[in-house]
């Protein structure tokens, strides 16, 4: 007697609604081996995709059959697409159930083998689902590619939004709190500068009780979506490209680029002494420079035979190191240095606004420049557009030029929003006034202050690192308020000629003439 055993597959809820159920696979397995006098060894049930045989019960079933001691001569299931969707595994498979002496079969698309035309039918049986599979795929990837052109988000929502769906079935992302603000806040933090993106994360997940992993946060940290983008990717000849989603964007695209700016630069410049973390009692860890190398100090704790000692230091073949608290409490007291008398605020006031007035002049004339070269770049499109239409230029030459000048023209519409939200005056005078105010109490601030409080005062008050010889402190730039301050405390106004500064590009922060590098 023929022995046989009965392979029962069935993926999805559709294909038990099209009669694929594994019930009815069984009955009607089962009968066809009443009626032809075949005896049932094993059932092999089976709830996975036929895309491929990384199947577990098939596996095990693989292991089995190399067994001397298996009795079966055939597997049956009820049509070759439940045996696979995939004919090149097909053809494979079929090979090595027959070195085991196992012949497959389907019992409503029967194939006899020994025939050669049958395999040519049996080519048909295999390849049928595969195209199926293949142009349902296909099918999904367009429809999928069309809604993201149309400004719609597939997928999962990330962090901040939620699924939702419209009357008619359309889903799209909505805003969910305390998410949405959460992350909101992430960048923002992360685009002062002052703290590494991990730092970040951490106290993200501590402000509502979250816990956004390292690689997830760094994710989102990358995400366009956020500012209202949509990434569609290249395919075939359409270049990748950003549309504009229809769903409320969280921060704006300046915030965006200017958070993807820092951490382009911290991958390409900080190394692992330049990483800063969250120490109470290193909080210039990442601001200071070492005098003999160059490179940035970081620190950590030596145990000694009674206490443990606390050092910011070089890597080791340097060797440079000083006592944390000695070097903390040095910091405190140059800070102290910055006080200053409130006689001088209408002076510094004055000062500070005419190096306002000196920036934005350079911004005006580099926003005349971008807008007309967004000018230009319309007029080329323009130009492409009327040589199409009279047939003096392919239509695959006219797409390209046109994706490429609208990339051109969408970036620098970016820069041009950005350049011209730096030069409003935004009640300047009030924002000196308030910058100014601060500084008066600058000293008990920052002794006060938690370690990100220290960090912030730290990082604006000195843009660049600082270098500390073991008895003095001394850096590069430093910001045009502290350096005033710091200037006629010394009793420098009044001993050297005041002359307009030099044009920078970034407000509030020039290099002192007369101090190459700024000491103190």
């Amino acid at each position: 007697m023929i022995i046989a055993d009965l392979y029962i597959r069935v993926s999805t809820d559709e294909q038990a609604e099209k009669g694929y159920s594994q019930r009815d696979q069984n009955e009607r397995l089962r009968k066809y081996c009443e009626n032809n006098n075949i005896l049932v060894n094993k059932v092999i049930y089976e709830d996975h995709s036929a895309k491929s045989f990384e199947r577990p019960e098939w596996k095990k079933y693989l292991i089995e059959i190399k067994k001397r001691s298996h009795k079966s001569s055939l597997v049956l299931f009820t049509k070759w697409d439940r045996f696979s969707r995939n004919t090149g595994d097909a053809y494979q498979m079929i090979s090595l159930l027959h070195k085991n002496h196992i012949i497959p079969q389907a019992i409503e698309q029967p194939l006899d083998m020994s025939v050669p035309e049958n395999k040519l039918m049996l080519a048909i049986y295999l390849s049928t689902p595969e195209v199926e599979n293949d142009r349902r795929a296909l099918n999904t990837f367009h429809g999928m590619r069309r809604a993201k052109k149309e400004g719609r988000l597939m997928g999962i929502a990330p962090y901040g939004y939620i699924n939702r769906s419209h009357e008619d079935g359309k889903k799209y992302i909505a805003r969910k709190e305390p998410e949405a603000s959460n992350i909101t806040w992430a960048f923002n933090e992360v685009a002062k500068g002052h703290l590494p993106a991990d730092h970040v994360r951490l106290q993200m997940n501590k402000r509502e009780g979250v816990s956004m992993s390292r690689s997830a946060f760094a994710k989102a940290m990358r995400n366009p979506v956020y500012c209202g983008k949509i990434y569609i990717e290249n395919y075939k000849q359409e270049e990748a490209y950003y549309t504009d989603g229809k769903h409320e964007a969280l921060i704006t695209e300046r915030l965006f680029y200017q958070v993807q700016q820092i951490m382009d630069k911290r991958r390409k410049v900080e190394g692992p002494g330049g990483r800063v973390f969250g120490n109470d009692r290193f909080p210039l860890r990442g601001l200071l420079t070492c005098p003999r190398c160059g490179k940035n100090l970081t620190a950590s704790g030596a145990k000694g035979k009674s206490r443990t000692y606390y050092y910011y230091h070089c890597h080791y073949k340097c060797g440079f190191r000083f006592d944390s608290d000695t070097l903390n409490e040095l910091f405190e007291t140059e800070i102290s240095k910055l006080e200053y008398n409130p006689i001088i605020k209408d002076l510094m006031k004055e000062i500070l606004l005419d190096n306002y007035k000196q920036f934005t002049y350079d911004i005006e004339a580099k926003r005349k420049s971008i807008s007309k070269e967004i000018s230009l770049l319309h007029e080329k499109v323009a130009n492409a557009r009327d040589k199409y239409l009279s047939d003096k230029l392919d239509e695959d030459d006219y797409k390209e030029i046109k994706i490429l000048t609208k990339n051109q023209i969408e970036q620098l519409e970016v820069e041009l929003q950005y350049i011209v939200s730096e030069s409003k005056e935004l009640d300047i005078k009030t924002k000196i006034e308030n910058a100014l105010d601060s500084m008066e109490n600058l000293s008990n601030l920052y002794q006060q202050g938690d370690l990100l409080t220290k960090r912030t005062i730290g990082c604006l008050i000195f843009p660049q690192k600082v270098e500390f010889d073991g008895k003095s402190f001394q850096t590069p730039k430093m910001n045009i308020v502290a350096q005033c301050i710091y200037q006629y405390n010394s009793g420098l106004g009044n001993k050297k000629n005041r002359h307009k500064k030099l044009k920078t590009s970034n407000v509030g922060l020039v290099t002192s003439t007369g101090f190459k590098p700024v000491t103190f």
